[in-house]
C-alpha cells in the first residue's frame, strides 16, 4: 500500500522554491473556469512578512491541445506584466509537473473580486474599454512572441462544424450562412496583441476600479475587431443594450482603426459563443445567480442575444453589396 502524501507537502515544496526558507501557513481554493483550477496559498518570510500567490495547474483538456501552456502563459505574462499591462505578475513556472504531477505556473495575487453587479455602470464600461485598448496598443516588436497563434482575417469558427444538430434557438444556421456567404473579409487591421475572452469573467474588480485582467489562455496576434466582438456579445447579454455600446464607443474613440469588419467579428462572437454555451442555456445563465444576477434569464439572454446578432445581419448586409 503506497504513501499518501498530505495535501500540503506540494505547496511546501513549492513555496521554498518561491521564497527559500518561507513558512507555509494556509491553502484555500478560488473558483475556476475550464481551463485550469487555482489555489491561493499564504507563506510567511522569515522577516514576518505575508505573501500570498495563486498557484494555477491545467486541466487535461487544456494540456491536451496545448502542452506548453504553463511555460507560455508564464513568457507571455513576463512581457505583459513588464509592458505595463494590468495583468498579474507571474513568480514561478513548473512545466513539467515535478511538483503536482502536472504543469502549473505561480502567479502573484491580486486582492480583487468578479463583479456582475457594477454600481457605476458608464465609469465600469469606460474602464474595460481603456484595458482593451491599452493590450491592443502594447508594443511587443521587441519581444520574441513566435509562440502565439496567428490569427487570419477569416472566421475560424466556421470550419468548427457542428457534431450534432445546428443549434435552432441561437440561430446558428443563419449565422453560418450569412459568413460563408461573404467569406473573409478583404480589409483587414494591422495584427495586434489579443487577449482572446475578454469579458467580465476576465477582470477583477476593486471597489469600483478595474484591478486587473487575468486568464490569458488564449491569447493571440490578429485583428482587434476580433477582441471588440467578443467583448460586445458578453456585454450586451450581462448588462444590456446601453452597456454594450457605451463600451464600444469609448473604445472607439480610443482606437484609430478600420471598423467596417465588425459586423462580420460580431458574427463569429456569436458562433463562438454557441460553440462555448452548447445547448443548456438553463445552465449557462445560472452562473450568475450566485453574484445576484438572478434577472439573468433564458429569455432576458436571447432577447439581448437578437438584438446583437440582427444589428451584425443588418450591418453586414451593407458593408457586403
Amino acid at each position: 500500500m503506497g504513501c499518501i502524501v498530505p495535501v500540503e507537502v506540494p505547496f511546501e515544496r513549492l513555496a521554498q522554491k518561491i521564497v527559500p526558507q518561507a513558512k507555509l501557513l494556509r491553502t484555500w481554493p478560488l473558483a475556476g473556469g475550464i481551463s485550469a483550477q487555482m489555489i491561493v496559498f499564504e507563506v510567511e518570510h522569515t522577516t514576518g512578512r505575508l505573501q500570498k500567490m495563486i498557484v494555477r495547474y491545467y486541466s487535461e483538456r487544456t494540456l491536451n491541445t496545448h502542452p506548453h501552456v504553463a511555460d507560455d502563459q508564464f513568457r507571455l505574462l513576463q512581457v505583459m506584466h513588464s509592458s505595463g499591462l494590468c495583468t498579474p505578475n507571474p513568480l514561478y513556472c513548473d512545466p513539467s509537473g515535478e511538483i503536482f504531477g502536472k504543469p502549473c505556473l505561480v502567479l502573484e495575487y491580486i486582492t480583487g473580486n468578479l463583479n456582475f453587479s457594477l454600481s457605476n455602470l458608464v465609469s465600469a464600461m469606460h474602464q474595460f474599454a481603456f484595458q482593451l485598448t491599452r493590450i491592443h496598443n502594447a508594443k511587443m516588436t521587441n519581444y520574441d512572441l513566435s509562440f502565439l497563434y496567428k490569427r487570419s482575417n477569416a472566421c475560424v469558427e466556421i470550419t468548427n462544424l457542428p457534431h450534432m444538430q445546428m443549434n435552432a434557438i441561437m440561430q446558428e444556421e443563419r449565422i453560418r450562412t450569412a459568413l460563408s456567404s461573404v467569406g473573409s473579409m478583404s480589409l483587414e487591421n494591422t495584427a495586434v496583441l489579443l487577449h482572446g475572452d475578454y469579458w467580465p469573467g476576465n477582470v477583477l474588480w476593486q471597489d469600483d476600479k478595474l484591478v486587473a485582467v487575468i486568464d490569458w489562455e488564449d491569447t493571440a496576434l490578429g485583428d482587434p475587431l476580433i477582441d471588440l466582438a467578443i467583448s460586445r456579445l458578453d456585454l450586451v447579454w450581462i448588462f444590456g443594450i446601453e452597456a454594450m455600446h457605451t463600451f464600444t464607443q469609448q473604445y472607439q474613440l480610443l482606437m484609430d482603426i478600420d471598423y467596417t469588419c465588425l459586423p462580420y467579428w460580431d458574427l463569429c462572437a456569436a458562433l463562438r459563443l454557441i460553440r462555448i454555451a452548447g445547448s443548456d442555456l438553463a445552465e449557462w445563465v445560472a452562473f450568475f445567480e450566485p453574484y445576484g444576477r438572478s434577472d439573468i434569464t433564458i429569455d432576458a439572454f436571447l432577447a439581448n442575444y437578437q438584438y446583437f446578432i440582427d444589428q451584425a445581419f443588418e450591418k453586414l448586409a451593407r458593408v457586403s453589396r
